[in-house]
């Protein structure tokens, strides 16, 4: 019978480890929850032994695979597997105060052990977690806390963190993809860019002594890649410095805010980028509003913090407008329709939503909606990009091949 070892918490709160003789995992986590404990961990001895060996498939525990200690600042993954583990606790019955001490114990991140050490003293004192929490706002936002807030309210925390983490595992899934896309074309840039200043830097020097004595007699074009390579040459360095300080200069008034509105208003208005990037962020704003309203959060304060989810201004700044108009008695489909940014489906669906009251889940299905919008936008447009990138790529080396060869026909033309 095979040996396995486990770790599992206990209701104080104590982390346990040990070895079971068991069939299978699964039994090894019959076991543990028959005395009680929560299973956090359960391993194969034979696999836990080896270099890197592999965590048992448990359904229904969390799996925590052996990690060394890394260090840094805490980020939105970490928030997120806090987020899983804590509901998975709380799930199981730990109480908090009792899981987050085993979220301390669990840790493998020295800020991430500190921020919940934190939490847990607010918590021990009497204060409640969605306040413990407001005290790093910069990590957790409002969307975070006003869900944690609902779900103490309504007494379903569990439920709301496992709300709270399909949330922005959809984010996180959309960012990805987003992301994802644009790596191909990058490649492609960059080989284009490495291809052009091997050619000039490289290639068409070795043709100039052949071409110094004619001078003028030689072709045009032939004289324009000559001039290009004798420049790159004598000036590559200084170029490429000029070049990398005006794209900081750049990148540094982009994040400026006239810098980054000028950028996300010009965005908007690109034919096939400006369409996928204004559903994009509309996908952002659906699904945390309707996540919201699922969970109990006001209306109002619901489309405040919805809106801030928006990462574009100018969008940030039309969709700021709606809150207004519904405090003023104003109905949610009339100040989404006077935003201007919302296509006839989706306005059709919140009025949908407004006269059923089901507004919250009519918004998550827009945000789906979008959501495959742009994924199939994305697939799209990448179709239309790679070739293009291919075919300006192969133009321009093209174009410099062709210049030396005819000047070296032309020389051939010469000695005849």
């Amino acid at each position: 019978m095979p040996e396995f070892v486990w770790r599992a918490a206990a209701a104080s709160g104590k982390v346990e480890e040990g070895r079971t003789n068991a069939s299978s995992a699964a039994a090894v986590l019959k076991q543990l929850r028959g005395q009680g404990l929560t299973p956090l961990r359960i391993e194969d001895a034979v696999a836990a032994a080896s270099a890197g060996g592999g965590t048992a498939s448990v359904p229904g525990s969390f799996a925590q695979p052996k990690v060394r200690q890394s260090k840094g600042p805490v980020t939105a993954p970490d928030v997120l597997a806090i987020t899983s583990e804590l509901a998975i606790m709380l799930r199981a019955g730990l109480a908090l105060d009792n899981a987050l001490r085993v979220l301390i114990d669990m840790s493998h991140k020295p800020s991430v052990a500190a921020l919940m050490q934190g939490i847990l003293d607010a918590v021990k004192g009497g204060t409640p977690l969605s306040r413990a929490l407001s005290h790093h706002r910069e990590l957790f936002g409002d969307f975070y806390i006003n869900m944690v807030r609902s779900g103490e309210a309504s007494g379903q925390m569990s439920a709301v963190l496992d709300r709270l983490v399909e949330h922005m595992e959809r984010q996180r899934a959309l960012r990805d993809s987003v992301i994802s896309a644009t790596i191909y074309p990058a490649i492609l840039l960059a080989v284009a860019v490495l291809s052009l200043i091997a050619m000039l830097g490289f290639v068409v020097p070795q043709f100039e002594k052949l071409f110094t004595d004619m001078g003028d007699a030689l072709p045009l074009p032939t004289r324009l890649v000559m001039g290009l390579g004798h420049a790159f040459t004598s000036y590559g360095l200084l170029m490429g410095m000029v070049a990398l300080g005006g794209g900081l200069l750049l990148v540094r008034w982009l994040k400026s805010p006239p810098g980054r509105r000028w950028w996300q208003t010009r965005l908007l208005r690109l034919p096939l980028m400006g369409r996928l990037a204004l559903k994009y962020q509309l996908t952002l704003f659906s699904r945390s509003l309707g996540t919201l309203l699922g969970n109990g959060v006001p209306m109002l304060t619901a489309l405040h913090i919805a809106t801030e989810t928006v990462g574009n201004t100018v969008l940030q700044q039309a969709l700021g407008r709606v809150a207004p108009i519904v405090k003023e008695g104003g109905k949610v489909v009339q100040a989404i329709s006077a935003t201007g940014i919302f296509e006839p489906l989706a306005i059709n669906l919140i009025r949908v939503g407004e006269e059923t009251g089901r507004i919250g889940p009519m918004m998550l299905e827009l945000a789906n909606i979008l959501n495959r919008e742009v994924e199939t936008g994305i697939k799209r447009l990448l179709t239309l990009v790679e070739p293009v990138l291919i075919l300006v790529l192969g133009v321009l080396i093209a174009a410099i091949i062709v210049s030396i060869l005819l000047g070296i026909l032309s020389i051939n033309d010469l000695a005849v």
